[in-house]
């Protein structure tokens, strides 16, 4: 700002923070794009990201597919949920409860995980089991990859093969990818993160110029608290192992050599990764 910004783009890591910046831009009548993540009650100009409602969606609906696939009833799932300070957490963990609800399962156990620890995740997951016992659930619901291979720790420290528990995730990580070909995590979702930065800086540069960005743009609307914020949301991929050379090989997010290392050879001749 002091340096004469003319707009900022913001992917706030805790966005009650990041709020004050918000604030200290408009003072400048500097244009805030909201990156990612949703800043709340705060008067920004634009937003980009995905819909996190609906992200939680697909991954709980990915989740019971392949749980009624395998001849089970009335699941009963422990959900993992992201971090309390990031605005995305509560639509995921909000959309993934609804599907699961309406199909039928049985929520037994629900942490709000701080900062996406995976660390805090493996020790959530093994309250769990301590809680419920290992046959007093059917299924685990993680927010993301990260917490997802600490329940997946947590499930294995406990003689529990994670394939039986139809683990969830997100972000496309590495690790999650691999955790995927072995069948020991069920799925991820990808978010176009190329389109998503393209989209901000398509907004952000013609206003950087004094013009007005193109109106198609921003075609959603996303209430943050304070106004209808004019938003772009993308669509997001659920990723198995069909379709990871489709979607994040193809994107170029992760190259093949990277994921089929000795170990995932098999694996990866198995899903037609080449």
């Amino acid at each position: 700002i002091t340096k004469g910004a003319k707009v900022i783009v913001i992917s706030a890591v805790d966005v009650a923070s990041a709020g004050s910046i918000v604030q200290r831009a408009k003072q400048s009548d500097v244009k805030v794009i909201a990156y990612g993540r949703l800043i709340p009650d705060a008067d920004i100009d634009y937003y980009v990201s995905i819909d996190p409602f609906k992200v939680g969606q697909q991954q709980a609906q990915v989740q019971m597919d392949a749980i009624e696939k395998a001849g089970k009833k009335n699941p009963r799932v422990v959900m993992i949920n992201g971090a309390p300070t990031d605005s995305n957490s509560k639509p995921y963990k909000d959309g993934a409860a609804q599907v699961l609800k309406e199909r039928g399962a049985e929520i037994v156990k629900s942490y709000d995980t701080p900062d996406w620890s995976p660390d805090k995740a493996q020790q959530e997951m093994e309250a769990s089991i301590t809680s419920l016992g290992n046959d007093g659930f059917d299924a685990v619901y993680s927010a993301n990859d990260g917490m997802a291979g600490g329940a997946i720790a947590a499930l294995k420290g406990a003689s529990i093969d994670p394939k039986s528990r139809f683990v969830t995730g997100q972000d496309a990580e590495l690790a999650g990818i691999q955790r995927i070909l072995t069948g020991d995590q069920l799925m991820t979702v990808y978010q176009p993160i190329i389109d998503i930065a393209e989209t901000s800086a398509e907004l952000a540069v013609p206003i950087a110029q004094g013009k007005e960005p193109p109106a198609d743009l921003a075609k959603d609307k996303v209430d943050n608290g304070q106004k209808e914020v004019p938003s772009s949301l993308l669509d997001t991929f659920a990723v198995q192992p069909d379709n990871i050379q489709d979607t994040v090989v193809k994107e170029g997010f992760l190259k093949t050599a990277d994921i089929c290392t000795a170990r995932y050879r098999d694996a990866c001749q198995k899903a037609g990764l080449e």
